[in-house]
């Protein structure tokens, strides 16, 4: 367990505070295929609906794609993503509070979702598909949040995978935060995502979590992704087979506590209602002060 250092990231309309709580980001993935809610808010009223919902429940971001990203997935054209992603954004116009950061990893759909309203940029391929995204995030002053990801979402789970996970994402995030520097991209607006799940081992994910206070060292505040995936499916068997994605919130549970006691800033989850409850108590744990004034038990 370690002391989160404290950060401010500037957005267009506010400021978030990364460290005094671990701030909850909402996942709403507008595709047919996503590993865990693929279909279910395809349409813009569904979408809209499961956001301002996210809002009620607590989130203090909402991450919106529109490019399944599972193991094997293929891509998108910037087209198609922009048709399922800007209704969304213009249907939120005005209803919405917390910031919107767009889950892309294309140029020509971070400049338009900013132009709509989005105010932060979340790659997962830490720039590797499109580094001119860092360009479009210095022009525009939005924080930039940069994942590693060892290979594609097609081949990422088909290995090998790194012999030394740490030092792999280590070096992939160093170099990432590097290419969005150069680009223009102010260090105070970069987070960094260690990429569970994407391109590691089920082993490797888990020593990632234990290890979080190594990445931290990069300076960078840190977002960790665990909600639903396939580590804690095969951690979580039922008969003999992973258990099903709806029945994983309590392992999900489990490892966004650890997350946060490691030194994440940002959970980014599916199950927002819940997952308010675990990031309270644990950062009840981190920070003495945060606990309730005159309880007793």
């Amino acid at each position: 367990m370690i002391r989160r250092r404290i950060f401010r990231l500037e957005l267009r309309l506010r400021t978030l505070v990364l460290g005094e709580r671990t701030l909850l980001m909402g996942v709403l993935n507008v595709t047919p295929d996503s590993f865990s809610d693929g279909g279910k808010f395809f349409q813009t009223e569904d979408a809209v609906r499961a956001v301002l919902a996210m809002e009620l429940a607590g989130a203090d971001i909402v991450d919106i794609g529109a490019e399944s990203t599972r193991p094997g997935s293929l891509g998108i054209s910037a087209d198609e993503e922009l048709e399922r992603l800007l209704p969304v954004l213009k249907a939120l116009r005005g209803r919405l509070k917390i910031p919107v950061s767009v889950d892309t990893q294309k140029a020509s759909v971070a400049e338009a979702m900013l132009d709509a309203g989005a105010e932060i940029l979340n790659d997962i391929s830490g720039l590797k598909s499109d580094p001119r995204i860092a360009e479009v995030a210095a022009k525009s002053g939005a924080p930039l949040i940069l994942m590693h990801m060892r290979g594609t979402p097609r081949t990422m789970q088909k290995g090998p995978f790194a012999k030394d996970v740490v030092r792999d994402v280590l070096s992939g995030l160093r170099r990432s935060a590097e290419v969005a520097r150069k680009a223009g991209v102010r260090k105070s607006l970069i987070v960094l995502d260690p990429g569970i799940g994407f391109g590691k081992s089920f082993a490797q994910n888990y020593e990632l979590l234990a290890k979080l206070p190594e990445l931290a060292k990069l300076g960078y505040p840190l977002l960790v992704g665990t909600s639903r995936k396939g580590f804690l499916g095969a951690t979580l068997t039922r008969n003999g087979r992973p258990l099903p994605v709806e029945a994983r919130i309590w392992g999900t549970a489990a490892s966004v506590t650890a997350s946060i006691l490691n030194g994440a800033h940002i959970v980014r989850v599916h199950d927002v209602e819940e997952m308010v409850q675990v990031t309270r108590v644990a950062d009840c744990v981190l920070h003495r002060e945060l606990r309730p004034r005159n309880a007793h038990s």
